[in-house]
């Protein structure tokens, strides 16, 4: 396990400072901030909470519990989340939406049915509703972000769940929610329009044309109820060998470009090789070609257009979830697992490979929300009795302390390895942003490399770096390393570093297998 350092002062950054190595730099990152590509959205760093598995009821919620609070939130999940800063939490579905009826949610506990989830097998008692949800969010200060069922739901569903959420006049269902105990409206801003509805597992599944028309008088609903809601689309998710994302979602921009804020795009991976540079490499790649992909459709779509709207991708799904039962395969049965991913040390590499995609596209990616948050392949994982943070938890805050800076458009250069016959790919992943207000630079660097260190030349082409920086580094010598309770075994360390500086740069070692965020004084 990796320990913080607690030497005082700069005695204790000279005997850990690695700027200085005796090799020849052999890789090379060149920092301008002038070259900006975009802000990085605070709602970048949101999260996913789905009625599915132990996410809700045993996670977030769970009534009668000496841990839970008055109303029946967990007091250390909620204590948990808070440093995540989840500016946006997504509810309530995934796949559950697509089945979920919001008037069954509302309402004095005891008097709510119980359904059947036909999305996971389970029981759906309904105890945790939006009253519950929208209280939740206030309390760890996120943005909600609701998800209508756009598989087995109506037009009007929708627009009456933008009323009670949202009405200041007293309507019949904005009525409802003052009897339900609160007077003003709770004005939820982002919904989505549906989840995964291109795919074949999903209730309510239809092709893009049915889709796109259901979903643009959805969205005309919605917007006559509340015109200052913002909408998302329900891009591909399906990209299945027979399957056509790219069609779906050239269809749904076509039809619902001057209604929609966002497109949705969901990616999961997995080192199902145990190959662990093909795995942060040719997942890499894909996530790489997706938002390009995306980003060329949207712009295909507004051509022609005087003022277009503005639309950007809402990546509002993506982890790592390969071991435990997902649909598709012949045995799904979800009460064998309930999606309980118990990351290791690469999985929480891997979360490091994502954000710094996002932000290399910050000017398109404005949301994003990592599934889920508690349980159910979450960085959160709790029993009857505690709780432990798991290996992906650290990236998500340490990043998050990014949000509103400047993302920039770096110059790097690194050793390559191919993957098959792909192109080839740079050993070091590498994102960057800068905050004009405390003139603060972040290098994030992934070295991709199993059994190399990397000695790199990184160089300030607009103005002087100063010195010491500080560094937070994720690393541990056994890939396949796990948190557990009362074991955590792989956490950050973090260290204040001596730079060497020469000629407006300095040289620095990114150890094999790491992640490190390196940060620096704009001079």
């Amino acid at each position: 396990m990796l320990v913080r350092n607690t030497l005082p002062g700069i005695f204790a950054a000279l005997l850990l400072t690695s700027a200085v190595p005796a090799q020849q730099p052999q890789a090379r990152i060149r920092i301008d901030t002038n070259r900006v590509i975009g802000e990085v959205s605070p709602r970048l760093f949101g999260n996913f909470a789905e009625h599915l598995g132990r996410c809700i009821y045993g996670g977030i919620f769970e009534e009668g519990s000496p841990l839970s609070d008055s109303d029946g939130f967990r007091k250390d999940v909620l204590e948990a989340v808070k440093p995540l800063g989840v500016s946006v939490l997504r509810w309530p579905g995934g796949n559950f939406a697509s089945g979920y009826n919001w008037k069954d949610g509302v309402g004095p506990r005891d008097q709510r049915p119980a359904r059947p989830d036909l999305a996971w097998g389970a029981l759906e008692t309904n105890r945790f509703g939006t009253d519950e949800f929208l209280r939740y969010c206030e309390r760890i200060g996120a943005e909600p972000y609701l998800c209508i069922n756009a598989g087995l739901g109506s037009v009007d569903d929708a627009r009456q769940w933008v009323e009670y959420a949202n009405e200041t006049r007293p309507t019949y269902w904005a009525n409802q929610r003052r009897k339900n105990g609160r007077e003003q409206p709770w004005n939820v801003k982002i919904w989505g329009l549906g989840n995964e509805i291109d795919g074949p597992w999903q209730l309510g599944h239809k092709n893009a044309e049915d889709y796109a028309k259901f979903a643009l008088e959805a969205a005309k609903a919605m917007r006559r109820q509340d015109a200052s809601i913002e909408l998302i689309a329900s891009g591909s998710s399906n990209f299945g060998a027979d399957a056509d994302w790219i069609g779906w979602n050239r269809a749904v921009l076509d039809r619902l470009k001057d209604q929609i804020d966002y497109i949705s795009l969901h990616t999961y991976i997995g080192n199902r090789e145990n190959n662990f540079e093909n795995f942060l490499g040719s997942n890499a790649l894909d996530i790489e070609d997706r938002i390009q992909v995306v980003e060329g459709q949207i712009k295909a779509a507004q051509n022609g257009q005087a003022k277009p709207r503005p639309i950007y991708i809402a990546f509002d799904e993506w982890n790592t979830w390969y071991r435990t039962i997902h649909p598709g395969d012949s045995e799904f049965d979800i009460g064998k697992s309930g999606l309980e991913e118990h990351y290791n040390f690469e999985d929480a590499l891997a979360a490091g490979m994502f954000l710094n995609a996002f932000m290399r596209h910050a000017d398109v990616v404005k949301m994003a929300n990592l599934a889920q948050l508690v349980n159910v392949i979450a960085p959160i994982f709790t029993n009857k009795q505690a709780l432990y943070l798991q290996t992906i938890y650290w990236p998500l805050v340490e990043y998050g302390k990014q949000r509103g800076n400047l993302s920039l458009d770096l110059q790097t250069t690194s050793p390559t390895y191919r993957i098959g016959s792909r192109p080839p790919l740079g050993y070091l992943d590498v994102s960057g942003t800068y905050s004009p207000a405390d003139r603060a630079i972040y290098l994030n660097v992934l070295n991709r490399s199993e059994k190399s260190d990397i000695v790199t030349r990184v160089d300030a082409i607009a103005g002087q770096i100063g010195s010491p920086a500080a560094v937070w580094e994720l690393n541990n010598p056994d890939l396949k390393a796990v948190n557990d309770f009362g074991a955590e075994k792989v956490r950050p360390a973090t260290r204040a570093v001596a730079l060497n500086l020469e000629n407006d740069g300095f040289t620095y070692t990114f150890p094999k297998h790491s992640l490190t965020i390196l940060k620096l004084k704009a001079q």
